[in-house]
């Protein structure tokens, strides 16, 4: 946020900013990324002090960006349009993991995990650990490839207020042991989950 903030500043983006003793600019991540993971499916709310054309934005902006960022596309919504944190329901993964099992007992153990109606799971957090059933935060799983011991797969999970799944549990679930190698989330989904995504997936 810190990061966005500058930048804007930088382009000299008439942003608002909220009120109080701490004023802060008002920018919203639909979901914010977690530590470890990148992403090619980042949207933002940004309010505005003055109106200006989205394009005006997208150009200034873009020109204060170090490589490995881009601002894709700019859209000017009315302001009483619900928030993207609030109608996000599914985020979409790819994982790659190490491991010396074969491809075909990690296909059974995802189509086991899929079929399962209930996964007791323990989330340990720094103020203790939570109890919590895994499998509704799990929509689809898929394995896409296994080649000299790393696999690659793929995994559509809940995102929003409701419970979110993290991808390193569900690959944990799966009996893929150690911290994958890399988590990639290539979508974002709103409302049911099954309608309107980012990028069009």
């Amino acid at each position: 946020m810190r990061f966005w903030h500058r930048a804007f500043r930088r382009a000299e983006i008439p942003l608002a900013y909220s009120q109080g003793f701490t004023p802060h600019p008002r920018i919203a991540m639909a979901a914010p990324l977690p530590v470890g993971v990148t992403s090619e499916a980042e949207l933002m709310d940004i309010v505005l002090r003055i109106w200006m054309p989205p394009q005006s934005l997208l150009m200034l902006a873009s020109k204060q960006l170090p490589p490995g960022f881009n601002i894709l596309d700019v859209q000017e919504i009315i302001m009483d349009a619900p928030s993207l944190q609030s109608i996000v329901s599914h985020a979409e993964y790819r994982l790659t993991v190490r491991t010396e099992r074969e491809k075909e007992e990690i296909a059974n153990s995802i189509a086991s995990l899929l079929s399962a109606a209930k996964i007791p799971w323990q989330r340990v957090r720094e103020t203790g650990t939570k109890n919590l059933d895994l499998r509704p935060l799990i929509e689809t799983m898929r394995l896409v490839d296994c080649h000299a011991s790393t696999c690659t797969l793929e995994m559509k999970l809940k995102c929003g207020a409701g419970g979110s799944g993290r991808a390193e549990e569900v690959a944990s679930a799966l009996g893929l042991t150690g911290f994958p190698e890399s988590i990639h989330r290539t979508a974002l989904f709103f409302g049911s989950g099954k309608g309107e995504s980012f990028p069009a997936s």
